[in-house]
């Protein structure tokens, strides 16, 4: 099968989306499948509109070979024009692999409704999708016309090499509770309302490590930074900024308590991944995390714009060594539960090739 996968940037970037994209990529080539990126530069959202009238991408799309042409949604706004016109020149399928859509991340109002109107028309000019949960094709599913083939294929939580995972995760002793938050420095993730639940705990022993890109948004890099300082938690703030794979394991693997109350996730992969290593996972409840996160049983969901209610849980869980170890086990009985990666993407293959693999599309 020869494929074709637009992207913005490098398939090597660090999130949740990229990292599906690439294991989606490894999958397919390891099935002997052919796999050609189209890569697009970043730029601002409108600025990435002019994508849809440069005739020199327009005819390398002509140009492709492919069997399937993919398409991260995250390119919506260089494709919802130019797909249009693209269907009535190429003899190729267009899928979009859908992560989350960018209308259902917190934005005023009127900008929301924009998003909306962009990616109803991107959405309905490709032809199927591949989505990472049930939450994200019930999105789509309320903003096409007429229904299209689609494949609802999560993420593992298989992605670091690891030699043994316990079974048993033991109670760690340590008096001092160690909470972890892996995202990148973006408001969406919601590390300023995690900092701000924590400042009335200053005083109770708990330590917080912050793993992800800082860099990706200077003037939030800057509150975040100020925040701690002014908020007297530089003593207990570890900032790691991107970490290589073993050091991800490591602080895994002495982490108690995972802290990302999003705003929004499509599916929220890092959830998946804590309970893979016996971590309680917190997450905000808008989104696909309640697909993972079974609240109260193995693990927690909290309004993402409630610091208050977020400290008042981490309060608890400070406090209470018994219930931290009882839900560190069911998360990790949870997370036997999900498929592994090379599952996911064998599914999406099976899908790629029932559907539209030696069809006719026009």
């Amino acid at each position: 099968m020869r494929v074709g996968l637009i992207i913005y940037g490098e398939l090597s970037t660090l999130s949740g989306g990229y990292l599906y994209d690439r294991k989606l990529v490894e999958y397919l080539r390891s099935q002997g499948d052919e796999v050609e990126i189209i890569s697009l530069p970043w730029r601002d959202y409108l600025r990435h509109y002019q994508d849809n009238f440069n005739p020199a991408f327009r005819e390398r799309l002509r140009q492709l070979r492919v069997d399937v042409l993919l398409q991260d949604e995250l390119n919506h706004p260089s494709l919802f024009l130019l797909n249009v016109n693209l269907k009535k020149t190429v003899r190729y399928p267009l899928v979009s692999i859908v992560h989350h859509l960018r209308c259902n991340e917190q934005h005023p109002s009127l900008l929301r409704w924009w998003y909306r109107q962009v990616e109803r028309i991107y959405l309905n000019s490709v032809d199927g999708f591949i989505c990472n949960s049930r939450t994200t094709l019930e999105t789509v599913e309320g903003l096409i016309k007429n229904p299209k083939p689609a494949v609802v294929a999560t993420p593992g939580g298989d992605a670091l090499p690891l030699k043994t995972v316990p079974h048993s995760i033991p109670h760690n002793p340590n008096a001092v509770v160690q909470f972890l938050f892996v995202g990148n420095w973006i408001p969406r993730k919601g590390l300023h309302i995690l900092l701000e639940a924590l400042q009335p705990l200053s005083s109770q022993s708990w330590r917080l490590s912050l793993v992800g890109r800082t860099n990706l948004m200077p003037s939030y890099e800057r509150k975040i930074r100020h925040r701690i300082a002014a908020s007297g938690l530089s003593e207990k703030v570890h900032i790691h900024g991107a970490v290589l794979n073993e050091d991800l394991v490591r602080l895994w693997q002495s982490a108690d308590v995972l802290v990302v109350p999003s705003q929004y996730e499509g599916f929220g992969i890092v959830y998946l991944e804590a309970m893979r290593f016996g971590v309680i996972p917190i997450g905000g409840k808008d989104g696909a995390a309640g697909e993972i996160i079974q609240s109260g049983i193995n693990g927690f969901l909290v309004r993402p714009d409630s610091p208050a209610e977020l400290s008042n849980l981490l309060a608890t869980l400070i406090a209470d060594a018994s219930l931290r170890n009882a839900i560190k086990q069911a998360a990790r009985q949870r997370y036997e539960q999900f498929p592994a990666w090379q599952q996911s993407m064998a599914a999406v293959r099976r899908f790629l090739i029932e559907n539209f693999l030696g069809k006719t599309w026009s």
